[in-house]
């Protein structure tokens, strides 16, 4: 049988006997709890055990008892389970744990005492007949009410100091030391007893696992670094040496009461409170200032007595005898660091140590620098740099240059270390193998560069300035960073520095001096710019600041040549030139080349080669007035004035003048007015004349600038090349030992010329046409590659030479055309997308082709048999089959390799996908070359049509027209389109096509007249079929 559950009295009394057993124990377990609040709650518990056992003796059963006797009890149970609790947080958990949490806890332990004491008033009210009983009752229940429980002063000042500790808030070392002394003196722990205060940290962190709290891990980590900071000791003692040393005995050791408890270091100004204490006075006043910014009384870190003065005395007597103790130590340390230094070999094993004793002595000690100096410790270190320093490695250079740049504060020192030659010594550092040798080595700079001889001679020194400026660029190391730059501002404050830091990029002190200096420096800065090899950037920086300046020196005479040298190496920058043209340049430079006096060629030559390459590309200068008549670069008479002193110029002129009229010429903007100025002053004469200069610029421009003409004035350059230069232009495209824009310039001036019939056979001839196109095959083998201007211009050229055969339908030319197989030539350039021009002038020979075909065609058959036109002519399609017809272009037999049928040569689709070309010549070309093929009104015209529309012409034709505007393109495409909708059976499906009739109708609306013309006509042919118009033609009706 299972027993009947408890009664609620039973469980309560229970719950009571239970919290009792853990709280009522001996003196021996009491006295576990290090705190006394839960021992002065364990003897109340020890009081009330006590109570209840006499009260459960008294009555035959607990339910017998009042039910305000057993009300209270309930109410004591719940009470005392949660001060059981709190008691056991205080024997379970770390002692940092509860002076983190003593005010909550002390807390709980005073709300629940006070309840149980209510409960036990009550109680006493209860019971009437045990006297004695209530007598003890009533006076726990006083006891209980009339206790305080409390967090002693120490135990607070712990824990606010932990708690703002918890705020993750920096700390000087001498404050942290003084918070582990607080800490060790609450866990009753000596401050030095490193191991067992670890332990009690780490118990701390055992407790967290189990908490969620941010502040309290914050409490954590803040303990652990400040524990961390406070088990290292000080290097305090003089490093003993394995090596022999007289000295070796005297080192002393300092006394305890030497060291500041706070910072664990020798004291160099002790001070004692009124606690009687020493402490360094920096150390003291640290921990005064945390205490007040904690609103906390100031106590000695010590002691921790609560000071009712914050005086300071000077302990003059004890820093008497810390002076004399270190004096005899920094001579102790001296000596050997000599010894070390001056042994041969140097002992590395030893070097490090005796390097920081020097550091240390010469930063903790600024007035025993003298006796390093006097000591030749400085010439010792500098003498290791120099001659052991592949040997001693990064980290110890690092350490050598460290310890300089402590003793370089003295004066004397600094001289003899630059007598020594540690500026190139310093300078080597720069490039050293670790951060910190490169950190001290600039440091070192930055202390030299105090001296305005010492930046003279660290600018002088090869790569120096050079190395500073890429350290001050380099923001992946701030702080070598900011170094660099301040020892470079130091360097720029001396005018001897000016050109050496403009050749390492920094152009403040040049541009400063150029802007804001008098004349003469402004020349002088002029003349440095010209000089220089500058980049890009560069470049671009001192025209923004200083071009203005620079025009302004060009009406100085004595100014005029080195700004002149000036512009022009600023206008070797492409985007440069419209910073110069906004600046005026040109009015002055034109002046210059225009000049009359022949005194100066050399100056001229740069106004000119200035000019030249601000022409070079198109940009601002086209609309930029030139002289005070408002006249432009591309003004009639500005292109006569160079004409006429082109022939006459210098010879070292003469090129850049080319250049100048090559560079207008090319310009979009410019170029046809100033081609037809050149024509019109009789210029083509002129230029021609330089295409067989003996130097090498001349030509190259004369035949650039000839080139050029050539695309719109073709036919009067040929009249003037004829009849003795035309020969000249092919054999310069022959000769291999001209330059290759040579030979690309005269391909293209060839191809653009207007050559007769005769010329064409006698100039090029058959022979020619071989090497132009092997010529183009091997050109065309390099064209996956990223080709360069006259290798894509020769391309151009040739394709252009070849267009010459194409437009002669006699047999002389099919033989050459078939013999080279030019079609198979012309389709294979059509994917040439790095030139538009190739693609077009392909394109072109196609058509020219393909129409020479249909000429031949046309010319020499018979009447046409139902098989197709093209049947009878043989030695073009091949022999006439009596089978039905292969080819549906030419309804005829034609060779798989005809090179007259844009069917059989498959350069049907490469056409159409030139259609969707972003070039619209090439667009144009492609609809001329595909309009050959609709040309014949014959019975085989459907099979034609219906031929292209499997091909996809017809929809590639439809959507361009649907998307072109008025103009060239737009007239060509709806003259195919209304071709095409002829064909009843295509123009049935094409009837539905909004989008074309849309196109169509705006055609008819707005374009030109042929666009008109072939619009209506297409839109007829629509309304035959589709009844658009409301009711269908007569004709429409017949055919039904």
């Amino acid at each position: 049988m299972t027993s009947a559950p408890p009664t609620p009295t039973e469980a309560a009394i229970d719950s009571i006997q239970r919290s009792l057993s853990e709280l009522c124990v001996t003196d021996e377990h009491q006295r576990r709890f290090y705190f006394d609040n839960p021992r002065r709650f364990c003897s109340f518990a020890s009081r009330l055990q006590v109570i209840l056992q006499q009260l459960l003796r008294s009555s035959p059963s607990p339910e017998s008892l009042p039910a305000a006797a057993l009300t209270a009890l309930k109410g004591i149970a719940a009470d005392l389970t949660q001060a059981a609790d709190t008691a056991s947080l205080y024997l379970k958990r770390s002692k940092i744990f509860v002076l983190v949490n003593c005010r909550s806890l002390c807390d709980t332990l005073q709300e629940r005492t006070l309840a149980i004491a209510a409960w036990l008033a009550l109680l006493d009210s209860a019971i009437h007949d045990l006297p004695d009983l209530r007598k003890k009752i009533s006076d726990l229940s006083r006891d209980m009410k009339q206790v305080q429980f409390i967090v002693t002063d120490n135990e607070e000042r712990v824990h606010c100091t932990l708690q703002k500790e918890g705020q993750g808030r920096r700390t000087s070392k001498a404050v942290q030391s003084a918070i582990i002394m607080d800490l060790a003196r609450a866990l009753g722990i000596d401050s030095n007893n490193h191991t067992e205060l670890s332990e009690q940290v780490k118990l701390f962190k055992d407790d967290l696992t189990r908490s969620n709290s941010l502040p309290e891990r914050r409490i954590l980590v803040s303990l652990e670094r400040i524990l961390s900071n406070w088990s290292v000791q000080p290097d305090i003692v003089t490093p003993e040496m394995e090596f022999d040393s007289e000295d070796d005995a005297a080192q002393i050791s300092p006394f305890k009461n030497f060291l500041c408890p706070l910072t664990k270091e020798v004291m160099k100004d002790p001070v004692v409170l009124e606690s009687s204490q020493n402490y360094e006075r920096t150390a003291i006043e640290y921990w005064f200032e945390r205490c007040i910014e904690d609103a906390r009384d100031p106590t000695c870190p010590v002691t921790g007595e609560v000071l009712k003065s914050l005086e300071l005395k000077p302990n003059i007597g004890l820093a008497g005898a810390i002076e004399e103790w270190i004096s005899r130590n920094i001579e102790i340390q001296i000596k050997t660091a000599v010894q070390c230094l001056s042994e041969e070999p140097v002992a590395v094993e030893y070097l490090e140590r005796i390097l920081d004793s020097v550091y240390k002595v010469s930063e903790d000690y600024p007035s025993s620098r003298y006796r390093l100096r006097n000591a030749g410790i400085v010439y010792l270190v500098v003498k290791l740099l120099r001659n052991s320093s592949k040997c001693i490695g990064s980290h110890l250079r690092s350490k050598a240059l460290m310890a300089l740049h402590s003793m370089a504060r003295d004066e004397e020192s600094k001289k003899i270390m630059l007598e020594e030659g540690i500026t190139r010594l310093t300078i080597h550092g720069l490039i050293g193998s670790s951060e910190r040798e490169r950190e001290y080595a600039v440091k070192l700079l930055l202390e030299f560069s105090s001296d305005e001889a010492c930046c003279i001679r660290i600018a002088s020194e090869k790569g120096a300035l050079v190395l500073l400026s890429s350290m001050a660029g380099n923001l992946e190391h701030p702080s070598l960073s900011n170094l660099a730059e301040a020892v470079l501002k130091q360097m720029e404050r001396v005018e001897e520095n000016v050109q050496l830091l403009a050749a390492a990029g920094r152009f403040e002190p040049l541009l400063s001096s150029l802007c804001e200096g008098s004349d003469d420096v402004k020349i002088e800065m002029a003349s440095i710019v010209g000089r220089m090899t500058l980049t890009n950037s560069s470049k671009e920086q001192i025209a923004r600041q200083s071009s203005k300046i620079l025009v302004k020196l060009l009406s100085k005479p004595e100014g005029r040549a080195p700004s002149l040298q000036a512009l022009y190496n600023l206008s070797g920058f492409d985007d440069n030139a419209t910073i110069l043209v906004d600046a005026a340049v040109l009015p002055a430079l034109i002046d210059i080349l225009f000049e009359n006096q022949d005194d100066y060629p050399d100056l001229k030559e740069l106004a000119a080669s200035t000019i030249a390459n601000i022409v070079s590309n198109p940009g601002h200068w086209e609309l930029a007035s030139i002289d005070k008549k408002g006249h432009s670069m591309q003004s009639e008479s500005f292109i006569f004035s160079l004409l006429e002193v082109l022939p006459a110029a210098p010879v070292q002129c003469q090129a850049p003048i080319l250049h100048i009229l090559y560079g207008i010429a090319s310009s979009p903007q410019a170029s046809e007015s100033v081609t037809s100025h050149v024509k019109s002053g009789e210029g083509i004469k002129t230029i021609i004349s330089f295409l067989e200069h003996p130097e090498v610029e001349h030509r190259l421009y004369a035949f650039r600038l000839t080139r050029v003409l050539s695309e719109r004035f073709g036919h009067d350059l040929a009249n003037e090349l004829r009849p003795n230069k035309l020969p000249l232009l092919k054999d310069k495209l022959l000769d291999s030992q001209s330059t290759e824009g040579e030979r690309s310039d005269a391909a293209c001036i060839l191809a653009n010329l207007s050559l007769s019939e005769d010329e064409v056979k006698t100039l090029l001839g058959a022979t020619f046409v071989r090497w132009t196109v092997t010529t183009l095959k091997n050109q065309s083998r390099s064209s996956n590659v990223r080709t360069s201007r006259p290798v894509s211009s020769m391309v151009e050229g040739l394709l252009g030479l070849l267009l010459h055969f194409t437009r002669s339908p006699d047999s002389q030319t099919i033989s050459i055309v078939k013999e080279h197989h030019l079609m198979t030539i012309f389709c294979g350039q059509l994917g040439f997308s790095s030139k538009p021009r190739v693609k077009q002038l392909a394109a072109l020979g196609l058509k020219n082709l393909s129409e020479c075909g249909r000429s031949l065609a046309s010319g020499d058959s018979e009447p046409p048999p139902p098989q197709g036109l093209c049947s009878p002519f043989v030695f073009m399609c091949g022999r006439a089959s009596k089978n039905p017809s292969s080819c549906p272009i030419h309804n005829a037999a034609c060779e798989e390799d005809s090179q007259l049928c844009l069917y059989k040569s498959n350069c049907i689709k490469p056409l159409v996908d030139l259609l969707a070309d972003e070039d619209t010549d090439v667009q144009i070309a492609a609809v001329e070359a595909l309009s050959t093929l609709v040309l014949d009104n014959s019975n085989s015209f459907n099979r034609v049509v219906v031929e292209l529309e499997q091909q996809g012409v017809v929809d590639a034709l439809i959507t361009l027209f649907t998307e072109v505007r008025p103009g060239e393109l737009q007239e060509r495409a709806i003259w195919m389109i209304e071709r095409v909708l002829r064909v009843e059976s295509l123009s049935q499906r094409l009837g539905l096509n909004q989008s074309l009739v849309r196109a169509l109708v705006e055609a008819f609306k707005h374009g030109s007249a042929n666009a008109k013309r072939n619009a209506q006509a297409a839109l007829t042919s629509l309304k035959q079929i589709s009844a658009v118009s409301g009711k269908a033609s007569s004709q429409a009706r017949s055919r039904k």
